[in-house]
């Protein structure tokens, strides 16, 4: 009986897995000039792009017919750059106490545009934010700590503090025939806000904690009123937007200031207000006094500022770039199957759906890095750029920051997947690229460019590609501010994550039906 040993290799089987594919789509990937040469050139266009427009970019104010560098936006206890102009009246208080008041009316007067050159043209009316009421803020330093109750024009009592909270209380106007009673007590650290129909009921708006609040702070009566903005048509389609001069007059009595210091004259300052060449104030507010009743005058906000520069502004590069990671990634699916590679690639690697997805991790993650480090590196040269030049880049805080670096890196990353998963569905290049461009570029171009009316813009940032680009909106909208919360003015319609979302769905899909394609058919 002859007894048969089977042959045994010593050579190690291979082995098909998900790293070893990952590897071979590196080599494909790096091993092409062309390819490493376009992810550089999107790498350089997020950097060149973004340094030459801050470099390129410049502001001034003026005193008089001097030239002069515009003053710096004063930032809130949070960080963030606020208005804080507003007339205030006020005394000292050292430690706990109160203010109440009653307001019996608000008034007010916008600036419209002269119909006959050289005669004043002026509403009787108040913009819906006007406010006036009781204040306590820890010093008349614009962007101090502050806790406010009061009247509005249209949003009825409010109480609001350190520039981004907001709480209402009862809606409805002041009048005469419906006056409204305003209470702010200090206790410590902690302000609660009162209001009150008759001023014997009295019901809480709400409570503010001052975290690191001074014993001395400044307590008493305030006015301000935002500009009166109006969106219209533009002769494309989009909207812009105007900001014209709007005051508040507000009628108070029954004043009451309890606590340590108080009992004195009131002070008086016009927070904010900006002089002309020859000392006047521009559109000062005022207070005048009859008895107990108090009439005050008041321009301006306390709000977070929203009007000027943004971190995402240094990133303006990413949209060019993304042309050049489009083109990228179309290229790097599209060219097996038109030199017939592609059956070499699924021969060595049967599990056709697998190939796909590993080409889509390399050519995103390259793209991610690569972005990543452009990024990082535009935003804060660029930021200091503009600075240089005068031009105010509103602060973020740190997350923000990271968020915006990270999320542009993203949306160019996902968009080479996107853009290779149409690659892989059309096997066409120029119809692949010309795809994803339609798909993400053009409907941003539209809707930012305010070439079509704001609804249609914010439908195409809603349901297309391009609303991925919400992922680097780093300032917020704010229900108490009044503003053009508009793509063109840098507002998306959906928050960053979930814009972010939608790109990366569309990707997914994408990819999937890709995938389903090449598991039928590799021609």
């Amino acid at each position: 009986m002859t007894t048969v040993t089977p042959y045994r290799s010593d050579l190690r089987a291979g082995r098909d897995g998900f790293a070893q594919l990952l590897r071979a789509e590196w080599t494909k990937f790096r091993t092409v000039r062309g390819w490493t040469i376009g992810l550089a050139v999107a790498a350089l266009l997020v950097v060149g792009l973004g340094l030459l427009s801050a470099t390129a970019s410049s502001s001034s104010c003026s005193h008089g017919p001097v030239e002069v560098p515009c003053p710096v936006p004063p930032t809130g206890p949070g960080g963030q750059a606020v208005e804080d102009d507003f007339y205030f009246a006020h005394q000292p208080l050292d430690g706990d106490g109160s203010i109440t008041v009653r307001v019996s009316s608000m008034t007010g007067q916008i600036r419209l545009p002269d119909e006959t050159p050289g005669v004043r043209n002026v509403a009787n009316d108040v913009v819906p934010w006007a406010k006036a009421g009781v204040m306590i803020k820890e010093s008349t330093r614009q962007g101090s700590a502050y806790a406010a109750v009061m009247v509005t024009a249209e949003h009825g009592v409010r109480m609001q503090h350190n520039f981004t909270e907001d709480v209402a209380g009862r809606p409805g106007r002041v009048s005469p025939e419906s006056p409204r009673w305003l209470r702010l007590t200090r206790a410590g650290d902690t302000i609660k806000g009162e209001e009150s129909a008759d001023g014997r009921q009295w019901s809480e708006v709400g409570t503010a904690r001052l975290e690191g609040l001074t014993a001395k702070v400044r307590i008493g009566l305030f006015a301000a009123s935002p500009g009166d903005v109006r969106i219209s048509r533009n002769v494309v389609g989009g909207s812009i937007s105007a900001s014209r001069f709007a005051e508040v007059t507000a009628v108070m009595d029954e004043v009451g200031v309890r606590g340590a210091g108080t009992g004195g004259a009131w002070s008086r300052d016009d927070i904010g207000v900006t002089y002309e060449p020859d000392g006047s104030a521009h559109h000062p507010g005022g207070l005048v006094r009859s008895g107990g009743t108090y009439t005050i005058t008041g321009v301006g906000d306390i709000a977070p500022l929203t009007a000027e520069a943004r971190v995402e502004r240094t990133l303006s590069g990413a949209m060019f770039a993304l042309i050049a990671v489009i083109v990228v990634a179309v290229l790097f699916v599209t060219a097996e199957f038109r030199r017939q590679l592609i059956r070499t690639t699924l021969l060595a690697s049967p599990r056709r759906g697998r190939v796909l997805v590993a080409k889509a991790v390399v050519v995103g993650l390259v793209t991610f890095v690569s972005a990543l480090i452009a990024a990082a590196v535009t935003l804060p040269v660029g930021r200091r750029l503009f600075q240089g030049n005068g031009i105010h880049v509103m602060p973020v805080d740190l997350l923000t920051e990271l968020r915006v670096i990270a999320g542009v890196a993203g949306v160019l990353a996902v968009s080479a997947v996107f853009a290779l998963a149409l690659g892989a569905l059309f096997r066409r290049s120029a119809m692949a690229v010309i795809a994803a461009i339609v798909a993400i570029l053009v409907p941003y171009v539209l809707a930012t460019a305010s070439l079509l009316p704001e609804a249609v813009s914010d439908w195409l940032l809603r349901v297309t590609p391009a609303a991925g680009f919400a992922i680097q909106q780093s300032i917020p909208e704010y229900p108490q501010v009044t503003a053009h919360y508009a793509p063109a003015a840098g507002y998306y319609p959906l928050a960053p994550w979930a814009g972010f979302a939608v790109l990366c769905g569309y990707a997914a899909l994408t990819l999937a039906l890709a995938a389903y394609r090449l598991r039928r058919s590799d021609v």
